[in-house]
């Protein structure tokens, strides 16, 4: 398995993005959907991962600096045919190293409160991250669980 920066053209990415968005948009009210398009994950506060097996694409990530010592995890995704192989705490794990490199010492991150984002919630709370308050530009929501951790 390898992590490339980039590739956010790649039509294996764009649908794996589209896919993620379709869950997102399937399970929580449109108003509380926080994914980012490809035109905002590609802006230069966001850095963007691929997790390649070979030719096959595993898995993507992002990071967005939010201030000089403050990042988000966005857009984490685990292709269909490399779920349920640990996949998702590696991508967690080297957003939260490339962060770390960067001098980001906080990343927090939103996720969804219905039980469709259990198994996410589960491995943010394994990797360290806990409960608090809404942070830069999200408001308190019912649909939303805000989570954060130090690097």
């Amino acid at each position: 398995m390898q992590f490339v920066l980039g590739l956010i053209s790649n039509a294996n990415v764009v649908q794996l993005l589209q896919q993620h968005s379709d869950d997102m948009y399937a399970t929580s009210p449109a108003d509380s959907v926080h994914t980012l398009d490809i035109q905002a994950l590609s802006q230069p506060d966001i850095r963007f991962w691929t997790l390649w097996d070979g030719d096959h694409l595993a898995g993507c990530g992002a990071l967005k600096r939010l201030d000089k010592y403050h990042g988000e995890i966005k857009s984490m995704r685990t292709a269909n045919a490399y779920r349920q192989q640990g996949l998702g705490t590696q991508i967690l794990h080297h957003l939260i190293a490339d962060a770390a490199q960067l001098g980001i010492n906080r990343v927090s991150l939103e996720t969804g409160s219905m039980a469709f984002f259990t198994p996410a919630r589960r491995l943010y709370q394994k990797s360290g991250f806990q409960l608090c308050q809404p942070f830069g530009h999200y408001h308190s929501d019912p649909n939303s669980v805000f989570m954060t951790r130090a690097c």
